[in-house]
């Protein structure tokens, strides 16, 4: 489940926080008072102006990090109803225009699935998971390097990213050891790539589900309130899923390219798998318990469009007409499963004080700020300005779009890249999840992703051997972006 850095602290240079803690609300101030188009939408008064100036204040927040991004995120509840974004009667009104989107289901959703990612982590299956996979893959070298990519990516799909790279990363140091000790000498190729190994899949996996990351969640999220598209669970993943399998592979090449140059010979790492699992033990009640509800939560998801109709007029009966959507439905599946955890004593408050609260928060905030330009009458602006992008043949529409996105991503999170961007972006559903999934395709810099600095300290990978190969993959990540976009993105949420 790939994230953003922790969201209660800063990582950017203080240079760049204190200048951008004063271009925010310069830039704010700028839109609101200088007379432009914005000032001018018919029948929209200044509305599409204030939404404009928050848009740009909460982007510059982000972006340079100048506030814990989770306090951004919190500026619309204060700012939209100071400024009149909403046509509302009252400040009452006004405020609870404001807060709804930080209650959307989808935040619920993301809860839930980052619950069930604690109780794994709380009974170490996602540990299980990995070396089993590792084991299967083989220990050669390079199966070696392709069962670290498959395994981390495997457990990314529904844990963070930065809690499976802590998890990994020790299981691959443990295997360079292992080799090293065999070989007699340093290797230094190889251990870079087991070391990236970790940090780009840990980025990559996350993209495969509707859970996997923020930036998902914020997707479907726009795609409700922007487009009026409900994305169901299994058609996300038929969208996403693809991509993750396709590009993983590419990884697997350029790294090996990097660690085949230590000419390893046939190697021990199976002597250190295994040890590994005879630590685990023989599989625990708590892991049969949890392993169990993730499945029926996966299974209700997958099968989510089905039930929903089975369910919809039960509820609708019930309720006084309440319409269930997918986005209810899924984040019911979540929120029950974790329940089930916690009254069965199988998810911890140790385990749930671990899960990063403010995320929700910053997915709250990105929804609120998609309701003010959509309620402003900003996006119909924005619309007819962006004309000229949608008048692009489709191959350099994706192109602009992924390049961008992967461009942005490399130096400011993905999920405060995703908030602005698709927003702002034309509103089409396949063209914003290609910007979505290209958000998470950073591996050029350690200070990009949280496992890219993890991976970064192992003391195998140097910055100039991350940037070539991360340069690369971040060109090809864009590049298939582009024709995936086009072939098959298109087809599945066309």
């Amino acid at each position: 489940m790939a994230t953003s850095p922790p969201l209660s602290a800063t990582s950017a240079p203080s240079h760049v926080r204190r200048i951008g803690l004063l271009a925010g609300p310069l830039a704010a101030a700028a839109f609101l008072l200088i007379p432009s188009g914005l000032h001018t939408v018919p029948g929209m008064g200044h509305r599409p102006a204030a939404a404009a100036a928050v848009a740009a204040w909460m982007a510059l927040w982000w972006f340079t990090e100048a506030i814990p991004m989770a306090w951004t995120a919190l500026l619309p509840l204060v700012l939209f109803p100071a400024l009149g974004v909403f046509d509302v009667t009252g400040l009452p009104a006004a405020v609870g225009r404001a807060a709804l989107p930080y209650v959307d289901p989808y935040t619920f959703l993301f809860l839930g699935g980052m619950s069930l990612g604690a109780a794994l982590e709380q009974w170490h299956l996602h540990r299980r998971i990995a070396l089993l996979i590792m084991s299967a893959m083989g220990t050669a070298p390079q199966r070696l390097l392709l069962g670290m990519l498959v395994a981390t990516a495997t457990v990314s799909l529904w844990i963070s990213n930065t809690a499976t790279a802590v998890m990994m990363m020790p299981i691959g140091m443990a295997l360079i050891a292992q080799l090293e000790a065999s070989e007699g000498r340093r290797l230094e190729h190889f251990g870079a790539a087991l070391m990236l190994a970790v940090a780009y899949a840990s980025n990559v996996g996350g993209i495969g589900t509707k859970i996997g990351s923020p930036t998902n969640s914020v997707f479907a999220g726009v795609a409700s309130r922007r487009l009026e598209v409900d994305v169901g669970f299994l058609e996300y993943m038929a969208a996403a899923l693809p991509f993750v399998v396709l590009f993983l592979p590419l990884v697997w090449w350029m790294l090996w390219r990097v660690g085949r140059k230590d000419a390893l010979g046939p190697g021990q790492g199976v002597d250190v798998i295994q040890r590994e699992l005879a630590a685990l033990g023989p599989l625990s009640g708590g892991e049969k318990v949890v392993g169990t509800v993730f499945l029926v939560a996966a299974v209700l998801w997958i099968s989510g469009d089905f039930l929903r109709d089975v369910l919809a007029p039960w509820v609708a009966s019930a309720f006084g007409g309440f319409k269930l959507l997918g986005k209810h439905y899924e984040a019911g599946v979540a929120l029950l499963a974790a329940g089930t955890l916690i009254l069965m004593g199988r998810l911890s408050r140790g385990a749930l004080a671990r899960v990063p609260w403010d995320t929700l928060l910053l997915l709250g905030g990105g929804f609120a700020l998609a309701a003010g330009i959509e309620g402003s009458g900003l996006s119909t602006y924005m619309a007819a300005r962006l004309a000229g992008l949608e008048s692009l043949s489709p191959t350099a529409q994706y192109g602009a779009v992924a390049l961008s996105t992967v461009l942005l991503s490399a130096v400011a999170s993905n999920t405060a890249t995703v908030n602005v961007l698709l927003n702002v972006l034309p509103g089409s559903l396949p063209l914003l999840a290609v910007s979505t999934f290209a958000s998470s395709c950073d591996f050029a810099l350690p200070a990009g992703t949280p496992p890219n600095a993890i991976v970064f300290g192992s003391g195998y990978v140097r910055l100039p051997m991350m940037m070539k190969v991360g340069v690369a993959l971040d060109l090809l990540a864009a590049a298939i972006l582009t024709v995936y976009g086009l072939v098959w993105v298109r087809f599945v949420l066309g």
